[in-house]
């Protein structure tokens, strides 16, 4: 008879969904966050799988028998990625898995701020109340998104506002080839500027690097709409938040939602001017934590793993 082959092993170096371990434990040795034997795991993993957890340089030259990452979720930039290529070890995160639940969050943030719910919300819960009549919201019905970034989940947001509202689509993504989206009706710029003066909505999908830095400053913010709402479900520092401040306060766009921030999670002394014009919503980094996308995304990531250790 042959001999079977072992199962590669996982250190989980965080919780995951309990459906996610399963998957987990049927194909991998799993040594699981619970377990005394992760404190080990920069002396002896191979593999090991994260979700919010820093990879530092330090954690890096620490494992020398590490050979691969899995990142649930997209955003790497919480692993030292000099270090990994350094190392020659891949970093599998699992982009495109999460879209249609971040694009859920996109248009729940543009509700929201279009008619006001968080202020209205805000006040009833503190014994105030609050008219009709002085409520004043926005519709979406045949307004103008621009889509800035238009990977998987920046085409998910088109595909699900022209959906519900009927929206015509500006789109700016400069790495995307030339013929990209053709099922989706857009007017394709060059350059962020082009599109700023046109839409309703200002949505952002690319991810945080030296070139999107402060990418949405007070140049772009001025020229925008008056009653327009600038949306960020992709990570904090795209957005220059000093001049979004001035901006809300002074009325040149309508208002923000934002479920990421330079600091997270957003809290009170850091965001209590923002929170103060009555023309943001804030989330904390939600937009991929649901149920089914959280066990989606582990289980991808963890496929990922799992072909490269048995390719």
């Amino acid at each position: 008879m042959g001999s079977i082959t072992p199962k590669p092993t996982i250190y989980l170096l965080e919780v995951f969904p309990p459906k996610a371990v399963e998957y987990c434990q049927q194909r991998f040795h799993t040594i699981l966050p619970t377990d005394p034997e992760v404190d080990h795991w920069r002396e002896k993993a191979s593999a090991i799988l994260i979700r919010e957890k820093t990879i530092s340089a330090e954690d890096i030259n620490s494992a020398p028998n590490l050979r691969v990452i899995g990142k649930q979720g997209v955003g790497i930039d919480i692993i030292d990625q000099d270090a990994c290529d350094a190392r020659g070890i891949p970093i599998l995160n699992t982009p495109g898995a999460n879209a249609q639940s971040v694009a859920e969050l996109v248009l729940a943030l543009t509700l929201a701020v279009a008619r006001q719910l968080g202020p209205i919300v805000s006040k009833q819960a503190v014994g105030k109340e609050v008219r009709k009549e002085h409520c004043s919201g926005l519709m979406l019905t045949g307004k103008t998104i621009g889509v800035i970034g238009m990977g998987s989940i920046g085409l998910a947001v088109a595909q699900m506002f022209q959906g519900a509202f009927n929206v015509k689509v500006y789109a700016y993504d400069p790495f995307a080839p030339m013929d990209a989206w053709g099922d989706v009706p857009h007017m394709r710029v060059q350059e962020v500027a082009k599109l700023l003066p046109h839409v309703d909505v200002l949505t952002l999908h690319l991810p945080l690097n030296k070139d999107t830095r402060n990418l949405i400053a007070w140049p772009q913010l001025k020229v925008m709409r008056s009653d327009s709402i600038l949306i960020n479900a992709a990570r904090g520092g795209i957005v220059k938040e000093d001049d979004l401040l001035r901006a809300l306060q002074e009325g040149v766009i309508a208002g923000a939602g934002l479920d990421c921030h330079k600091t997270e999670p957003p809290v009170l002394k850091d965001y209590e001017e923002f929170w103060a014009t009555g023309r943001v919503i804030s989330t904390p980094h939600i937009g991929a934590t649901t149920k089914e996308t959280q066990v989606h995304t582990a289980t991808t990531a963890l496929d990922r793993v799992y072909k490269f250790l048995t390719d």
